[in-house]
């Protein structure tokens, strides 16, 4: 008897990661490449599973992606840390009409933007910004002032772009803000299908790139793709300077370094190339064999999966358009109710400032009133005080000529004081007068005032009778009027008496919620062929608004840029010439096989 046995183990840990997720899984020693990845496309919800590969680094450094039909265990991994890459293994030829899932297009995305910013593929500066635009968008919604800080953290342009200009990140971000607001409203499936739609019209998307060399020993760049194999010279990745389609393709095969390719054309040689290093040989291969059947399976009619998966893409695509639409439409009814509520709370506050002056007005005019009628009594105080010294005067002039009788000095001496006491009597006389007429014009002023102060009392009771009637709201806002009569509104004094809370309380929007009537989209043929011919018409218009605009965009930056790379003098060779990547595909296709295969060896 064995007193200890060491227990094996049946299972081991591995973790699975894409670019925005990790998935951790105990796996079985007998478990094959096809299970673990059967069980990740299930954790995905991913349906278009032929896409994509679990890549991982084995005991050798190697990169390599797990082959389905072999045992996990059995290919080189790294058991005691088996980490596995879930990456996009083969590209569609045309993401728009291939890519069904969201989560497909979703996983394009994010590998297609890391190779961008990463400078895996070259992507001209202009075509950077704009795609940072597309980008911002899906991932934070549409434009707002408040984020601009976040975004100046964001990694939104190749670090080849950024060195290539004297521009500070404010700047960048200016130019990439003006397509961001552009696109308010996009859903952040519709702007990764735009990010997409734009990255693959550059050269370098979607092709795997192997150092390769003819029977000259010339070095070159073997670029297998959706379409076939791009063969490139050492220095341009950009320009195939040929290629062999997957039709022209009969059969691929190698031994040791060597890679034979026989065309279907009978009447041209095999197509032969060298690989630099044999690890990559069956990579080569494994690539070409999938590349080529899915070109196939392209040109083929949709299976019954595929099918299903594209009707129920197109019948969620319709769901989520009707529930934007009803949301975007219950937004812009809660904005519009929201602004006609600003516009009532200014009237209110319009009001209430008015209704204020009002009351300043009347109480200075009460206050001037008083006043007036304080002068006009001092003034009749004061003329009666006068008319009594004028009465006194003539009485002492009186006394003063009943002794003047007595001598003829005291005469003449009294009759030169009663001369001084009759002028002095005429002046005080003229002063009285004066004082009188001016009591009796403030008098006047008196009246005026307390006239002026009722038709104000009247005027401002008008005022508030046409402003409870002015606050009647629009269609959907709904007010009540004052719930009080307005001479209930003035104090004792006669002042208004209207506080912020009884207007407020006068005003109430309608809290029920509005029903939006939904509809059921038809099937007629004839209006799904409109709607394309619709789409497919904004689509070139918009493409070709979007042409200007980089055209535009690249004419302003031109003039702070400090350097170029050879990418840079290629692509701004193309554009002189008028020529693009399909352009340029078209020209190197033209041509036969038996053609193609003699260039390639001339190379």
């Amino acid at each position: 008897m064995i007193p200890f046995r060491k227990k094996k183990i049946k299972s081991f840990p591995v973790r699975v990661c894409s670019l925005d997720s990790q998935l951790e899984f105990n796996l079985e020693l007998s478990s094959t490449g096809a299970e673990l990845f059967e069980q990740v496309c299930r954790a995905f919800g991913l349906r278009e599973e032929w896409y994509f590969g679990l890549q991982y680094e084995d005991t050798r450094g190697n990169i390599c992606w797990l082959k389905k039909e072999k045992k996990v265990v059995d290919q080189n991994i790294i058991k005691e840390s088996c980490v596995f890459m879930f990456y996009a293994k083969y590209f569609p030829e045309n993401v728009q009409e291939e890519l069904v899932q969201e989560i497909t297009q979703h996983l394009f995305f994010l590998q297609i933007k890391q190779a961008i910013l990463s400078m895996e593929y070259y992507c001209p500066p202009e075509a950077s910004v704009l795609l940072a635009s597309y980008y911002v968008q899906a991932k934070y919604g549409d434009y707002d002032e408040l984020n601009g800080t976040e975004l100046l953290n964001e990694d939104l342009l190749p670090q080849r772009v950024i060195d290539q200009y004297s521009m500070t990140p404010e700047m960048w971000f200016e130019r990439i803000k003006t397509w961001y607001a552009d696109h308010k409203g996009m859903s952040r499936d519709e702007a990764e299908m735009e990010y997409l739609k734009i990255a693959q019209d550059l050269d370098m998307f979607g092709v795997n790139y192997f150092p390769i060399t003819n029977k000259k020993n010339s070095e070159l760049w073997l670029g297998i793709t959706a379409l076939g194999l791009n063969i490139y010279e050492k220095e341009n990745k950009l320009q195939p300077r040929t290629v062999f389609q997957w039709s022209e393709i009969k059969n691929i095969s190698f031994d040791d370094k060597k890679f034979t390719i026989k065309p279907i054309d009978k009447s041209a040689p095999n197509f032969i190339f060298y690989s630099m290093k044999l690890r990559m040989n069956k990579l080569i291969l494994d690539l070409c064999i999938g590349n080529h059947e899915l070109f196939m399976r392209r040109r083929k009619p949709d299976t019954i999966e595929i099918q299903q998966m594209k009707q129920q893409a197109k019948e969620e695509k319709q769901r989520r358009q009707i529930e934007r639409n009803k949301l975007a439409k219950e937004k812009q009814l809660r904005e519009q109710a929201e602004r006609e509520k600003a516009i009532l709370e200014s009237r209110l506050l319009q009001m209430q400032e008015e209704m204020k002056n009002a009351n300043n007005a009347l109480k200075r005019s009460e206050e001037a009133a008083e006043l007036l009628e304080q002068k006009n009594r001092l003034a009749e105080e004061e003329a009666i005080l006068l008319s009594r010294k004028a009465r006194e005067i003539e009485q002492e002039i009186a006394n003063l000529k009943n002794y003047a009788l007595k001598t003829e000095e005291e005469k003449l001496h009294l009759e030169r004081k009663s001369r001084e006491a009759e002028t002095l009597t005429a002046r005080m006389i003229e002063e009285s007068q004066k004082r009188a007429s001016e009591a009796e014009r403030l008098k006047n002023e008196l009246i005026n005032a307390r006239i002026a102060e009722k038709e104000a009392k009247e005027k401002l009771l008008t005022f508030l009778s046409r402003a409870t009637l002015a606050a009647s709201p629009p269609p959907i806002i709904a007010s009540t009027a004052l719930s009080v009569p307005v001479h209930q509104l003035l104090t004792p004094d006669g002042f208004l008496s209207l506080s912020t809370q009884s207007l407020s309380d006068s005003v109430q929007l309608y809290d029920e919620p509005i029903e939006i009537n939904s509809y059921e989209l038809g099937e007629n043929d004839t209006n799904l062929e409109i709607e394309i011919e619709k789409e497919r018409i904004e689509y070139l218009a918009k493409s070709k608004q979007v042409q200007c605009q980089l055209k535009g965009l690249r004419s302003e930056i031109e003039l702070l840029k400090i350097s170029e790379s050879e990418f840079d003098r290629i692509n701004a060779e193309q554009l002189r010439l008028g020529e693009n990547k399909y352009s340029t595909l078209k020209k190197a296709i033209k041509s036969s096989t038996k053609h193609k295969v003699a260039f390639y060896e001339e190379l």
